[in-house]
């Protein structure tokens, strides 16, 4: 369990290091990274994260993935708060390190509404529903393994941080916001990208159920 554990804080550490380092360093270099390279860069640390850890973890790196997959009956609900915490732990340690390197920044990467806050809401939900649509048709049990997997979540992710990145931040995941929020201060919305990730992967799993057999996601999709 450490192990895996340990996996989590990894990959979500390096997703967030690498991401939001990505939005960070665009800012520093006045846009030399552009924000396709942000959108590729999340893309790729993603699709890396799960080759080097679905086949230990499964490579969540997502609370909202987590708890969807328990709500799916593929991941153990005991295990949930303990790999979100690690998660959560490990995107706190990125952005602390993106503090520490890029001081002067003021927002390390946070993701914040550049529309209404009810608009962005709905956006994230569907964000994180088309998400978590791909990983659970492409996972085994809650592990994210193969290469499908990694090329299909990594495209995913690249897709929807390129198209709506510049609305709202494209997070899909909790611990990638929580991170750069706490540690820049920016709390002021976080709720909104803590709750629709969640809404958005459950919502994934219902559909799952809904067009796939009845025990489509109590065992393997």
């Amino acid at each position: 369990m450490k192990k895996r554990l340990l996996a989590e804080a990894i990959g979500t550490f390096a997703l967030v290091f690498c991401g939001t380092g990505a939005i960070v360093i665009n800012e520093f270099t006045g846009g030399t990274v552009t924000h396709p390279g942000v959108a590729v860069t999340f893309g790729l640390i993603v699709m890396g994260m799960i080759y080097a850890f679905g086949d230990i973890s499964g490579a969540h790196i997502n609370p909202a993935v987590t708890i969807a997959f328990a709500y799916a009956k593929k991941f153990p609900w005991k295990e949930v708060p303990l790999y979100a915490v690690s998660q959560c732990i490990g995107a706190i340690a990125a952005s602390g390190l993106l503090l520490f390197l890029f001081p002067e920044n003021e927002l390390l990467g946070t993701t914040l509404p550049q529309i209404g806050v009810l608009q962005v809401f709905i956006f994230e939900i569907i964000l994180s529903f088309f998400l978590m649509v791909v990983i659970i048709n492409v996972s085994t049990g809650s592990k994210e393994i193969g290469v499908i997997a990694g090329i299909a979540i990594g495209g995913i992710v690249l897709l929807e941080a390129m198209f709506a990145g510049p609305i709202t931040g494209a997070s899909m995941n909790p611990a990638r916001s929580l991170g750069p929020a706490l540690i820049s201060g920016n709390l002021q919305h976080l709720w909104l990208y803590i709750t629709a990730p969640i809404l958005g992967c459950i919502l994934a799993v219902i559909s799952c159920k809904l067009v796939k057999d009845e025990q489509c996601c109590d065992t393997d999709c």
